[in-house]
C-alpha cells in the first residue's frame, strides 16, 4: 500500500471530515510516482492514520473513501449503496407507478467522491469523475448487483466525457450489464423518455425534480414558457398543472423532438404546447410581455473560476431580458447550476438584472437540489444549484 504522510497541522481539514486532501498539505509519499487512481493510506505528520482514498494528479491529491484503516472491496462499495438506497428509500423516491428515477450516489454527498449514480426505472446509469472510481468500477458493478439484484435492469457506464482528460483511459460510453427494451421513467407520476446515452450528464436533469412540482403548482391558467427546456421537464409538469399554453425553447433540436415525445406521452397531441429550437437569448428579445410565467434554467455558464465574471455577466443579461418582458404579475423560476457561481453572486446578478428594469420584484421562493443530491456538511461546494422563484409587478 502506498503511503502519504501530510505536514504538520494539514491534518485537520481530514480530521474535521472533509473529503479532498490538497496536494500542498503533502509532506512525502512511500513511491514517488504513484500511478492515478491508486489507493492510498494516509498518516499525519507523527504517523497516525488519518484516511484511506483514492491518488490523483492536480491540486486535489487525494480523495477520500474512509476515515477507518477498513479495506476497500465490494463489500464496502456494497454498504455504501445500501446506505444511500436507504435514504431514498426513506424519501418515497423509488415507489414503483409514482416515482422510479432518483439519484442514488451523489458523490461527496454520498461519501464516493468521484462516483454518479442515477437510477430510471431500474437502470443504474455511472458517471465516474476519478480515475480511481474508474479503477473500482468491477466491484461497484458488483455492489449494484447485491443491492438490487433481479430488479437491476441494465448498468450504463456513462463515463467518456467527465473522466480526466490527461489519464488517457479512452473509456467508451456503453451497457456494463443488461439493455432495457425501452428508455422511460417515472417521475411524480409523470412519464419521461429518457435517453442516457446521447443526452446531457445522465440524460435527465432529476436534481430540478421538486422545483419542476413546485412551478405545477403556479402553472394554472397560464401562459409558461420554458426557456433552455432540454426534453421539456418544466413544460410537462406546467401541462400537468393545467398551464393554458406552454411553449419550450432550446437550441438543440434532439432535445426539442424528446420534449415533444414527452408532451405526447403524457397529453397525447396537445394543441396546447409547442416546442422551437431556436437560441434562448434571441428568443426573449421579441417576447412582448406574453408570458405570465418563464423559467429559465440554463446550462453552467461558468464551469471555472477564470471564466466567473463572464458567467455572472450572462446571468444578468439573461435575467433583465425575462423581467423586462414578462406580463405585470408574472412569475420567474430562475436558476444557476454553476458550482462556482455562489448563492450571494447568482443573487447579486439577479438583483442588478431587476434593478436595470425599474420593475418591482419580489422573492416568493429560494430553491435548491432536492434531498436525493445531499450535501455533505463537511463539503458545502458540494451546494451547487441555486434558484430564485420571482414575482415581478
Amino acid at each position: 500500500m502506498i503511503t502519504i504522510t501530510l505536514k504538520r497541522g494539514k491534518e485537520q481539514s481530514v480530521k474535521r471530515l472533509h473529503p479532498w486532501i490538497f496536494s500542498g498539505a503533502i509532506k512525502k509519499m512511500s513511491e514517488k510516482n504513484p500511478q492515478e487512481g491508486t489507493l492510498v493510506d494516509v498518516y499525519d505528520s507523527e504517523g497516525g492514520f488519518l484516511a484511506k482514498g483514492h491518488y490523483q494528479i492536480g491540486s486535489i491529491a487525494v480523495r477520500i473513501l474512509t476515515v477507518t484503516n477498513q479495506e476497500i472491496t465490494t463489500a464496502f462499495y456494497t454498504e455504501r449503496l445500501e446506505q444511500a438506497y436507504a435514504l431514498r428509500k426513506s424519501l418515497g423516491l423509488d415507489n414503483g407507478e409514482q416515482n422510479n428515477t432518483y439519484r442514488l450516489i451523489h458523490g461527496e454527498g454520498d461519501f464516493l467522491p468521484g462516483l454518479i449514480i442515477d437510477m430510471y426505472a431500474g437502470v443504474a446509469v455511472v458517471q465516474l469523475h476519478s480515475v480511481g472510481m474508474y479503477r473500482d468500477l468491477e466491484m461497484i458493478v458488483e455492489a449494484l448487483h447485491n443491492l438490487f439484484g433481479d430488479r437491476l435492469v441494465a448498468i450504463y457506464n456513462k463515463s467518456e466525457n467527465t473522466l480526466p482528460f490527461k489519464a488517457n483511459l479512452n473509456v467508451k460510453d456503453e451497457y456494463l450489464y443488461g439493455e432495457p427494451k425501452e428508455q422511460f421513467a417515472v417521475e411524480y407520476g409523470n412519464r419521461f423518455k429518457i435517453n442516457w446515452e446521447k443526452g446531457q450528464k445522465t440524460g435527465f436533469f432529476i436534481d430540478q425534480r421538486e422545483n419542476r412540482k413546485l412551478l405545477e403548482s403556479y402553472s394554472k391558467d397560464k401562459d409558461v414558457l420554458n426557456v433552455f427546456g432540454y426534453t421539456g421537464g418544466f413544460s410537462v409538469y406546467a401541462m400537468r398543472g393545467g398551464a393554458k399554453t406552454v411553449q419550450s425553447v432550446d437550441i438543440s433540436k434532439r432535445a426539442i423532438d424528446l420534449t415533444n415525445i414527452n408532451i405526447e406521452e403524457n397529453f397525447g397531441d396537445s394543441p396546447n404546447h409547442n416546442a422551437v429550437s431556436v437560441d434562448a437569448f434571441d428568443y426573449l428579445n421579441n417576447i412582448d410581455q406574453k408570458f405570465d410565467l418563464i423559467v429559465l434554467d440554463p446550462p453552467a455558464f461558468a464551469k471555472h473560476m477564470n471564466v466567473l465574471n463572464n458567467a455572472l455577466q450572462a446571468y444578468k443579461r439573461i435575467n433583465q431580458k425575462a423581467i423586462q418582458q414578462i406580463k405585470p404579475g408574472g412569475i420567474l423560476f430562475t436558476f444557476s447550476c454553476s458550482q462556482v457561481v455562489s448563492k450571494e453572486n447568482f443573487r447579486r446578478s439577479v438583483f442588478v438584472a431587476a434593478a436595470n428594469t425599474g420593475r418591482k420584484v419580489r422573492i416568493l421562493h429560494q430553491l435548491n437540489q432536492p434531498a436525493d443530491h445531499p450535501v455533505n456538511i463537511y463539503h458545502p461546494e458540494g451546494d451547487y444549484l441555486k434558484g430564485l422563484v420571482l414575482y415581478v409587478e
